[in-house]
């Protein structure tokens, strides 16, 4: 996109921070979605349980990136904290995709967060934007997370879905809590080890999400994951051989369970997701290996 005006909600999260420094440091100018009042002109205030957006703030954006959520493994998965979960997305989003179709003028594009967790357990299957959803309570909030932009759809603005794999970055998600265990030695293997990884490196995952932006012929589903997933073992053994250290710890399914409760099923289930609209729309990767994508988050 030529110099535009971009509107990201999520701008402190690890995904929306990288992307706004990123779209910064080439001249696009970016409006923050903040969750106060705003204290400068790049701010936009919003209240995503409220279903509150100051629209006056969207006018003139060429696009809005929606990446706002709570974390999903930041707490035991209580039922007050999968509602937040569910809510956060599923609210947030409607809230965005209304402000947006709201605009006299509105942005070119919607780029709306989803997750790979769209697809549940895959097991050893490999899968792409065709598959259908999954079963059990990720799955369920995704399919929700993406109908809620409904009201952008129809009001023509192409909205694309990001169905978002686990980035590979040394700070904030995932990975943020690996690193250190893996350089203290005490990391391992999570139960058997077979589960397949969907990962991206954060750099492909900020590339891919402004190739999309870039690229009309892209809309709804598009997997933001590496080209080739691996296991939890082939994680494990990579990140020893990067960071030249031990990985003889496991963690057992059951502990885990304990650990995790019922979060403990994703951690340990399979996700086999590859980027075939990624790649069919000429994306390239720079770090599509798990040892690449792990050399490039340690710099």
């Amino acid at each position: 996109m030529p110099h535009s005006r971009i509107a990201v909600t999520g701008s402190t999260g690890l995904l929306g921070g990288a992307l706004v420094r990123s779209l910064r440091a080439d001249g696009h100018e970016v409006v923050r979605l903040v969750r106060r009042p705003a204290r400068s002109g790049d701010e936009v205030e919003w209240d995503p349980g409220r279903g509150y957006v100051d629209v006056a703030g969207l006018v003139g954006c060429d696009a809005v990136v929606h990446l706002a959520g709570a974390g999903v493994g930041d707490h035991r998965w209580s039922e007050a904290y999968k509602r937040e979960i569910r809510d956060s997305r599923v609210l947030g989003t409607a809230a965005i995709a209304e402000a947006v179709a709201s605009l006299d003028v509105p942005p070119k594009v919607l780029l709306s967060g989803s997750a790979v967790g769209f697809y549940g357990d895959t097991g050893a299957r490999a899968v792409d934007e065709n598959a259908p959803p999954g079963d059990g309570f990720l799955p369920s909030v995704c399919v929700e997370w993406e109908e809620a932009t409904a009201a952008a759809e129809e009001a023509g603005v192409r909205t694309v879905h990001a169905r978002t794999g686990l980035v590979v970055a040394r700070e904030g998600g995932a990975w943020g809590r690996l690193f250190p265990l893996f350089r203290a030695g005490l990391g391992g293997r999570l139960g058997n080890g077979r589960q397949y990884w969907s990962f991206i490196a954060l750099h492909d995952h900020i590339a891919a999400m402004r190739h999309v932006l870039d690229t009309p012929a892209l809309s709804g589903p598009v997997n933001l994951t590496g080209p080739d997933p691996v296991t939890n073992g082939e994680v494990t053994a990579a990140m020893g051989r990067v960071l030249r250290r031990p990985t003889v710890f496991t963690a057992p399914a059951p502990a885990l369970r304990i650990a995790l409760g019922e979060f403990s099923e994703d951690v340990l289930g399979s996700q086999r997701v590859l980027p075939g609209r990624l790649l069919d729309s000429g994306f390239s990767f720079a770090f599509p290996g798990i040892d690449a994508a792990l050399r490039a988050a340690l710099r």
